[in-house]
């Protein structure tokens, strides 16, 4: 049985659009260990892409760990509980869990990458050191397609679960959370393709093509070049007192001017706990499902 339905897409009144709009249903799901070990296992390595070899994450071990908790974390499916999850969210303890391979490898590699801001590195040198207070490790990540307005409903339901869990004295009170994400990284060159490419604002447009600009706008440039992969990251990275943007190890070579594909990058937020609930607050008003 799923925790809840959501609809996302548009109904048709518009035939004359140029715009294809579906209706689809995505359940919300417990993480099923029975069935979603492939899928989570594939997202995980999209989200920490080649770097998890490298720096030995032990992707299968962590994958057992996100599914040895299913009351807390949330799954989304569109064909029923048997199908394979187009994404997840949970929090891992990382003191709870600091023995465990896969996080002591992630917590290394997030004081290596946070190196490069002090500031950042002796926080969390000061964090993994103490046992007063708990660092939550915060693992989302999606397929291409998939619309942010399933994020809000994620972080809700995922601050009910861990509230549920400390109310059975689980320990799931967090004095910080700590998130891992990509983005990429545009040159000058690419970002003007990039907005060349972008459809016209001028003219008539359908009720349909409003809308679908309206959820996925054309990202605005940035000075540094990088952008997210996924949008709710500007706001994750508002809440953040320390962020910072790396290359991956195997990337770390400088590009070739004619190179294929996105040149894909790192970056880790520290956002503390009393923050969290704003944080989600926040998500919920900018990436509202349309009505």
């Amino acid at each position: 049985m799923s925790k809840r339905k959501q609809s996302v897409g548009d109904d048709s009144d518009d035939s004359s659009s140029d715009v294809s709009l579906i209706d689809v249903d995505f359940d919300f799901f417990d993480p099923n260990p029975k069935v979603d070990y492939q899928a989570l296992k594939r997202l995980l390595n999209q989200l920490l892409q080649k770097d998890a070899e490298v720096y030995n994450f032990d992707i299968h071990a962590l994958t057992e760990l996100v599914l040895g908790q299913p009351t807390v974390g949330t799954t989304i499916k569109t064909d029923g509980i048997e199908s394979d999850p187009y994404a997840f969210l949970t929090v891992l303890n990382m003191h709870v869990h600091h023995e465990h391979p896969s996080i002591k490898a992630i917590a290394n590699y997030a004081l290596e990458k946070s190196s490069a801001d002090p500031a950042f590195h002796t926080t969390l040198q000061a964090l993994f050191s103490q046992n007063q207070s708990h660092v939550a490790l915060v693992l989302s990540e999606r397929l291409i397609n998939m619309p942010v307005q399933v994020i809000p409903p994620m972080y809700n339901m995922l601050a009910r679960e861990m509230q549920w869990a400390i109310d059975d004295n689980e320990p799931y009170t967090f004095s910080h959370y700590l998130f891992i994400t990509r983005n990429y990284h545009l040159t000058p060159e690419e970002e003007s393709l990039l907005l060349n490419a972008a459809p016209s604002s001028k003219g008539p447009t359908s009720k349909k093509s409003k809308k679908a600009t309206t959820t996925q706008p054309v990202p605005e440039t940035t000075p540094d070049g990088i952008y997210p992969y996924h949008p709710e990251d500007e706001c994750i990275k508002s809440a953040s007192i320390h962020s910072v943007d790396y290359r991956f190890k195997v990337d770390s070579e400088p590009r070739e001017k004619d190179s294929f594909g996105l040149d894909t990058r790192g970056r880790i937020m520290l956002v503390p706990g009393e923050r969290f609930p704003e944080l989600i607050a926040k998500m919920s008003e900018v990436y509202a499902p349309p009505t």
